[in-house]
């Protein structure tokens, strides 16, 4: 059953709040058709004509708040940039190594083993994508939620998620192109899919610095939120406050557990 955009809007502000995060959280919806996607409720398009990265158009949500609507057409030519979603398969140059060889990587095989190891959505089936602020509620239900965290954020968001039903969150590291290992791998697995933003997002996209991103269902989100307030409930939240290098931990250890020592 999918949440109502009043659902959106309380999970959103939440989990800004309890993480105290720079910016919504964003809506990923995949669409088969361009009209589809156009049917949204205030969906905005890029000029025609105009192309961009897909971390330029991703930033452009998260810092414009833009419901925003793209195909093939609105990114970077048969490129990783709308290869990654699903929008087409990336040209040979790019598959067989040598639009990154002497840029990123020194040898040809390095760079077709980057792309050979990509994490893409299967081309062929949408033709368009959709990207909001959670708190619209205009992605319903959306296929995946973006959220950016500095690592400190980040951890306690891992903490919640595993908090009822452990499992070992891997992240993979793909390197230049990282935006295959969150919103390429998310939309692509439906797992949690953590990245270190690569220097295209960051360069073009407006990442911060000391910011990772998460790629998460929305029922993902919920537990995160119910796990963080199970956390703070044991004295466990955000901002974690340094305790000091050079004390003796016994009694910060009292505080979580004083009946486990």
């Amino acid at each position: 059953m999918s949440a109502t955009p009043p659902d959106y809007a309380k999970a959103s502000e939440d989990l800004k709040a309890k993480l105290r995060l720079r910016a919504d959280p964003i809506a990923l919806k995949l669409f088969e058709t361009k009209e589809s996607m156009e049917a949204v409720r205030g969906i905005r398009r890029p000029e025609a004509g105009v192309r961009f990265s897909m971390c330029q158009l991703i930033g452009q949500v998260r810092w414009l708040g833009f419901t925003l609507g793209i195909t093939h057409d609105n990114v970077m030519p048969d490129s990783n940039c709308g290869g990654v979603v699903g929008l087409n398969a990336p040209a040979r140059k790019y598959l067989d190594g040598t639009m990154f060889h002497n840029v990123w990587f020194a040898t040809v095989e390095a760079s077709r083993e980057h792309q050979a190891k990509m994490p893409r959505v299967p081309a062929g089936r949408y033709h368009a994508l959709a990207a909001s602020p959670l708190a619209k509620g205009r992605l319903d239900p959306p296929d995946a939620v973006l959220v950016y965290a500095t690592p400190g954020q980040m951890i306690l968001l891992v903490n919640a998620l595993q908090h009822r039903k452990y499992f070992r969150a891997d992240f993979t590291v793909t390197g230049e192109t990282a935006c295959a290992d969150s919103w390429g791998r998310g939309l692509s697995t439906g797992e949690p899919s953590i990245s270190i933003p690569c220097f295209a997002e960051r360069r073009f996209g407006g990442v911060q610095d000391d910011e990772l991103l998460v790629s998460l269902r929305m029922e993902h989100v919920h537990e995160v939120l119910a796990g963080l307030d199970w956390l703070a409930g044991r004295g466990i939240r955000y901002p974690i406050p340094p305790y000091g290098p050079q004390c003796d931990p016994a009694p910060a250890f009292k505080v979580n557990y004083a009946d486990k020592l």
